[in-house]
């Protein structure tokens, strides 16, 4: 049966709940209450090692689950929890199989986000008092500020892609502020009342406070955390900052962390590198290196009037005995042999900028320049491209269309002359908004130029003449096989592209015809003639460097923006970074994953995108010079950045119970078990925990703690299973495979034998979205629906790498159907006597206990494969389904239903369904009369399914159904 929609026998399996009271939901959660007590009391979720043991003779005894701490900013909301099921469902599912399972949780806070929050709420306090009166209170004020903001994003749009038609309606800023204009202090008022919230200037009330609400809406929503084991991070707490320290000493101490100039993305206003945690936008951007060709500005030649300020500039230039350039960035400079022309934005706004490094003047976009002023122009000498980092200077400003009709000299083209043509296009927010001409290989260039070819009154509205463009045909530079010499023209023909509303063709060409060319052309033209193009490149690339033809450029691949909201450079900064990348590093890692036997990623999507990760990621800055977190241990000035203090703390929580315990989120030394102090938390000791080291000399922590806390490591690592969003592969989840191969680089065994990503949560088929009123917190959701529902319909919303969708009719049916299925199981145990006994079954009981060993093998199969809606469908829909026929055959035959069957049945839908609605499970287990806990009882046992009685179930039944349909 398929997962991907309930049959329609499943979905009538929901019964109306008979109006809008809410005393089914009020009856789960007031059980939910009684259970989680229960659990506490009892300490159902406390796992340890058993006491004396180093190791594990048998590892399938445990299982050991985790997943990512979430960052400590706010509550939980709905898709913390979606993710967090998977984790929680498997972790109980190997309770039930019989399992000593550990599932620990902590929170995150470091880095820079809840220090840029507080800086916010301080200077908005400091603005505007206390409470503060913000000027958009005013409605005419808000309106007016609306108004503008609206329009200055439609100047901006305009600007960068006037063939666009402006749309109406809000920013998105207004639609997802609702006022347009966002505030610190509003978004906490939201979340903790208005009174506390000037106490949130101060970064570390963020850590007292947030934290602890996370413990104990967790609990709320049943998750089975050992919390002995949980902390926060950051230098707030000693023990774990201890950890941090002795990670990165071993790996400075393994030659895993070096210093040097390195290009990141980095924040100019905060005057740091911008990781991925502490940005607003563009998480899982890297820097894109591109090259920069200096086309040199010639003498204008056509006496237009536009050109007076660059006549100027060159007359000026020239006395100084600078040339003039327009530089466009290109990731292609194995192509300039086939330039014909320049593009530029007629509308774009340009600077023309002083490059200290080479005394030449690049004309560029004041973005790009900004960029280039962060960057190395001689990596070797450690010569930036200015004199003072971040600052460039502008000797003259240009709009697009003063620079339109230029004839250019152009490195490498066959051309001695190209002109600068208009190109509507041209987004200004990426790459120096100068583009060189390729039309050869290039379908946008070639569609752009044929229209200004074709259509001489568009060229003449530019002030662009005839010789600026007739001359200069399409010069093959590259053959592909099957694509000819000239692969744009090819493409455009066979697509029958005529113009740039074209686009999704121009799109598949320019794809197709880049893919094609770097990984099957081969060079038609030029020095470098019959070499293929993917060799040919870097060559080009490095002559044309080396000629002064051209220069290195970067840029983020895509826009970033920091929580400082500022639009974040590339950067070559002094920094400390891991090396990720290393040949033989990365070849242990790469080795691991791509090993079944060693790795399991539960979905050969997700394996591909580690492979992909492994081979891309390189070096990383791992230090910033403020924020929240731990001092860089022998270069205090530095702080280690959130990535790279989040990677293998799992091994922590094997000896956090130890060092925290109970309720010490922060690690306070008086309430530690082993009444350990941070201090003594030397390099010698982790080393003897966590590394086989010997025992340290001269330590002040007992022996006994030493080798409790080394069996504790030993028993649960290595980490059976992480769970996380698929968006933590390209960084947290692939970083942690690095440091775990590189910590225990002689101990492959330990390193994690398995990761499960899934795709976000959309609720009810739509992103989240306070305009929407979609936006779910966590805790409002378990009060509404109850967590069993909650987590159910969370069971329900997918488990592949696609958006899964939170359906809240699905949490309102599993409120009807966990009520219902309560009431029918009390009612016929409290019946048994009127139910048949004995050795001698029938046909249909024969059938009914052949469905439930097959649903009950079914379901452990698919929550062991971590695809729980499939589990969900058939541990209790199609259970249902069975247990409905059966009672069905039962009543048209006139018999009673047999009591050993319908216990079978009882039993085992309890169980099957306890990973998903444990406090249900619990309550019901309790009903049927067993003994200790639902969590902690086995899976049901199960018989080989009779597959012939199978066939002969569906052929009865499908007889059955044409009768009735003909009947």
């Amino acid at each position: 049966m398929s997962a991907e929609a309930p049959t329609k026998e499943m979905a009538n399996l929901a019964v109306s709940a008979g109006g809008k009271g809410t005393a089914k939901r009020d009856a789960l959660l007031a059980n939910e209450a009684e259970v989680q007590a229960m659990w506490e009391a009892q300490r159902a979720f406390e796992a340890d090692a058993e006491d004396g043991k180093t190791g594990v003779a048998n590892p399938e005894d445990k299982f050991i689950v985790t997943f990512p701490y979430p960052y400590m900013n706010g509550v939980l909301h709905i898709g913390h929890a979606f993710s967090l099921t998977k984790a929680v469902f498997r972790a109980q599912f190997e309770r039930n199989r019989g399992k000593n399972v550990l599932f620990p949780f902590a929170f995150h806070c470091t880095g820079m986000p809840i220090q840029a929050a507080a800086n916010k709420l301080k200077m908005e306090t400091e603005s505007y008092g206390i409470p503060p009166q913000f000027p958009e209170d005013d409605p005419e004020v808000r309106a007016r500020m609306e108004a503008e903001m609206a329009a200055a994003a439609a100047e901006k749009a305009a600007k960068a892609a006037p063939d666009k038609k402006a749309k109406g309606g809000k920013t998105k800023l207004v639609q997802k502020s609702g006022t347009g204009i966002v505030r610190q202090w509003n978004i906490l008022k939201k979340m903790v009342p208005e009174e506390e919230i000037p106490k949130f200037v101060d970064p570390l009330h963020w850590l007292n406070y947030f934290p602890p609400i996370g413990v104990d809406h967790m609990k709320n929503f049943g998750s089975g955390v050992d919390w002995r084991r949980s902390f926060i991070t950051t230098a707030v707490n000693p023990y774990y900052d201890a950890f941090i320290r002795w990670q990165f000493n071993t790996l400075r101490a393994k030659g895993k962390v070096l210093y040097g100039k390195r290009n990141n993305v980095y924040s100019i206003l905060d005057g740091q590198v911008c990781a991925d945690h502490d940005r607003s936008e563009g998480e899982g951007v890297g820097p894109q290196e591109y090259v920069l060709i200096k086309l040199r500005v010639l003498q204008p030649d056509h006496d237009q009037a536009r050109h007076g300020k660059i006549k100027a500039l060159l007359d000026q230039e020239a006395a100084n005995g600078r040339g003039v350039y327009l530089v466009p960035a290109t990731l292609r400079p194995e192509t300039m042999y086939g330039q014909t022309n320049c593009f530029v934005l007629p509308t774009g706004e340009y600077g023309a900028y002083h490059v200290d490094a080479t005394d030449e003047v690049f004309i560029m976009s004041a973005r790009s320049a900004r960029g280039l002023a962060c960057q190395l122009h001689d990596s070797g000498k450690g010569q930036y491209y200015t004199k003072e980092f971040g600052k460039i200077t502008c000797l003259e400003t240009f709009t697009g269309d003063e620079l339109l009709g230029l004839p250019l000299s152009a490195p490498n083209a066959t051309y001695e002359k190209v002109y600068t043509l208009p190109l509507l296009t041209i987004s200004m927010g990426k790459g120096t908004g100068v583009v060189t001409s390729v039309p050869s290989d290039a379908p946008d260039d070639y569609v752009a130029l044929q229209t200004l070819k074709d259509k001489p009154d568009f060229a003449e509205k530019y002030g662009i003449t005839p010789d600026m463009v007739e001359p200069f045909d399409v010069v093959p530079i590259i053959s592909i096989e099957g694509y000819g010499d000239t692969s744009a023209v090819y493409m455009c023909e066979k697509l029958k592209i005529k113009s740039f509303n074209d686009r999704a063709k121009l799109a598949q060409a320019k794809d197709e015809t880049y893919l094609k060319g770097f990984t099957m052309g081969v060079m038609a033209y030029g020095p470098h003639k019959g070499a293929k193009v993917s060799d040919a490149k870097p060559r080009i690339r490095d002559e044309m460097i080396a000629a002064g033809q051209a220069c290195l450029y970067f840029e983020p691949e895509s826009r970033v923006m920091s929580r400082t909201n500022d639009e974040c450079v590339v950067a070559a900064t002094d920094q400390w970074y891991l090396a990720y990348g290393e040949e033989s590093w990365r070849d242990a890692v790469r080795k691991h994953v791509l090993n079944q036997d060693t790795f399991n990623a539960y979905d050969p999507n997700a394996l591909g995108k580690y492979d992909y990760t492994i081979g891309w990621l390189k070096e990383w800055a791992c230090t910033r010079q403020f924020g929240l977190g731990t001092h860089l241990p022998w270069d205090q000035q530095w702080v280690i950045e959130s990535l790279s203090d989040s990677t293998i703390y799992m091994a922590y929580y094997a000896i956090a119970h130890v060092l925290q315990g109970v309720d010490n989120l922060n690690g306070d030394a008086g309430k530690s078990p082993g009444k350990i102090a941070a201090e003594d938390l030397t390099d010698d000791v982790f080393n003897y925990i966590y590394c086989n080291g010997p025992m340290p000399e001269g330590t002040n922590i007992p022996a006994d703690a030493l080798n409790k806390m080394q069996s504790e490591f030993r028993y649960w690592y290595p980490m059976d299973l992480r769970v996380s969003a698929k968006d933590l592969i390209p960084n947290h989840l692939t970083m942690a495979l690095y440091n775990h191969a590189a910590i225990w680089d002689d101990e492959p065994a330990l390193w994690p034998k398995g990761y499960y990503t899934n795709g976000h949560v959309l609720v009810d088929a739509e992103k989240m979205s306070k305009s929407k009123g979609n936006f779910l917190m966590m805790d409002e959701t378990i009060r509404k629906y109850s967590a069993d529902a909650t987590r159910f319909a969370c069971a329900d919303a997918g488990d592949t790498l696609d958006d899964a969708n939170f359906s809240r009719d699905t949490a309102d049916v599993a409120i009807v159907g966990l009520a219902n299925e309560e009431n029918w199981i009390n009612e016929t145990l409290a019946g048994v006597s009127a139910l048949r006994t004995g050795d001698d079954l029938n046909f249909m009981d024969k059938v009914l206990m052949n469905e439930t060993n097959r649903l009950v093998k079914a379901t452990e199969d698919s929550f062991a494969a971590m695809q729980f809606r499939e589990g969900l469908q058939k541990g209790w829909f199609e259970m249902m389904i069975a247990r409905n026929e059966y009672r069905s055959w039962c009543s048209d035959g006139g018999v009673s239903m047999h009591e050993a069957v319908v216990r079978k049945w009882i039993e085992s839908v309890i169980i099957l369904i306890c990973p998903i609605c444990p406090h249900w499970s619990e309550k019901m287990w309790k009903a049927v009369g067993k003994e200790g806990l639902a969590i902690k009882a086995p899976w049901p046992a199960a018989d080989e399914e009779d597959k012939l009685l199978t066939r002969q179930a569906k052929f009865l039944r499908d007889t059955l159904k044409n009768f009735r349909a003909a009947a």
